[in-house]
């Protein structure tokens, strides 16, 4: 008969208990080197996106701060175009904004030129060929993406603003001829995608923080002196500025999201230094 006496069960001699704490043995489910059998969750390497749900968190932004920086700029680029082409009541204060910004200088318009494709593309130009020959002299497994991966970026540039321009056919400033094509500002969103791809693909390359941060203080200087200097020289609206900003906040967060996959990707794929035979 067995035994159905209430009470806790016993434990019988000869098993191997699961959860049995103590020095490795012959009859221990402990490994040799004192490890317990399954890593546990503390121990577990998290998500290199910090996704919710992994233990612990890692340093950085997780992928969802990403997305955000993809979904607000595309919504209120979408408004500013919507208030653009149907002559919303924004562009009233557009316009007694501009007249408070507006004064011609020579500064302004230095400033302005940094927007230009002869300057900002062979900036970018430079560091993709500088990123591209450190990636192939370290051996580093697909070093032509990031390179290549920017270099559609700026490409992209003229196939989204320029039938903009032509759809929307926004007039200038008073400061400029009369004419149409000003939504959005060509001048920022080349000084954006160039300067702030060129510093994407050299963050990886910087040895220490600071210079990874000088270096995108510098990017976001770039575009800010560009912006003032379009605005303040009468060549844009502020709204054409803004509008630019928000679309290359769009393709840049799209190119930081895609080098992070490729490189997670690619990363999964090398076999660890420390990997070997025992």
């Amino acid at each position: 008969m067995g035994d159905f006496r209430p009470g806790p069960p016993q434990l019988r001699p000869g098993r191997a208990l699961a959860h049995t704490t103590g020095a490795s043995g012959s009859e221990s489910p402990h490994r040799s080197d004192s490890r317990p059998p399954q890593t546990p969750r503390g121990g577990r390497p998290s998500d290199p996106d910090g996704r919710l749900g992994t233990t612990p968190p890692v340093p950085g932004r997780p992928t969802s701060f990403f997305w955000l920086l993809l979904a607000l700029p595309a919504l209120l680029f979408a408004v500013i175009t919507w208030q653009v082409a149907a002559d919303g009541p924004l562009l009233r204060l557009d316009t007694r904004l501009s007249r408070a910004l507006v004064h011609p200088d020579r500064i302004s318009e230095l400033l302005a030129d940094l927007g230009n494709i002869q300057v900002a593309v062979p900036v970018l130009v430079v560091a993709l060929v500088y990123v591209g020959w450190r990636g192939r002299a370290s051996g580093t497994d697909r070093w032509w993406l990031p390179p290549l991966a920017a270099a559609v970026l700026m490409a992209l540039v003229p196939a989204i603003v320029v039938p903009l321009k032509e759809l929307i056919a926004r007039g200038g400033t008073p400061a400029v001829p009369p004419g149409t094509g000003y939504y959005p500002s060509g001048h920022t969103a080349t000084a954006m995608i160039a300067y702030g791809a060129s510093t994407l693909v050299l963050l990886p390359w910087l040895r220490t923080s600071y210079a990874r941060r000088g270096a995108v203080f510098a990017c976001a200087l770039l575009v800010a002196c560009v912006s003032f200097g379009l605005v303040r020289r009468g060549y844009h609206w502020p709204l054409d500025v803004v509008a630019s900003w928000c679309l290359g906040t769009v393709l840049l967060t799209s190119l930081r999201l895609f080098l992070s996959r490729s490189s997670r990707r690619t990363s999964s794929g090398t076999p660890s230094s420390s990997t070997g035979p025992s």
